[in-house]
């Protein structure tokens, strides 16, 4: 059985979505480091306010899974970010052991800025995705 190569259109299409994605990044590494933040940092702040359950706050183990990253590597940015005012842990009501990560003022402020500049960038990144399919 032949295996065929994919249309130069799927080629294309997906090769205008890469370049949606690096256009996207560039972005928010710009939008980032204006409001005084790093990338990474902002991708922490990003994840912690959308946490999956909704109640803008997070775990390390919550955030090393979303990041694809090893505990140990995020609690090292998590005590950055502390260090650098943007985020306060709170011990677990139920679990001693648990620390609930969330935005300090300080943190909301500089992400909110981050995010609100970055509509134009995500818009283009939904219209790139909306022409994959």
């Amino acid at each position: 059985m032949e295996i065929r190569g994919p249309s130069v259109g799927d080629v294309q299409r997906v090769a205008e979505l890469r370049v949606a994605v690096r256009a996207f990044e560039r972005g928010t590494e710009r939008a980032a480091r204006s409001a005084g933040l790093t990338p990474q940092w902002y991708l922490l702040l990003l994840l912690v306010k959308g946490s999956e359950s909704g109640a803008e706050r997070a775990t390390v183990g919550e955030l090393a899974g979303r990041m694809h990253l090893a505990q140990s590597t995020v609690t090292e940015l998590v005590n950055r970010v502390e260090r650098g005012g943007l985020v306060r842990r709170t011990t677990s009501a139920t679990d001693a052991r648990v620390a609930h990560i969330a935005l300090t003022p300080k943190g909301e402020k500089r992400f909110a800025a981050t995010f609100s500049a970055l509509a134009e960038e995500r818009r283009a990144l939904r219209e790139a995705i909306e022409r994959l399919d």
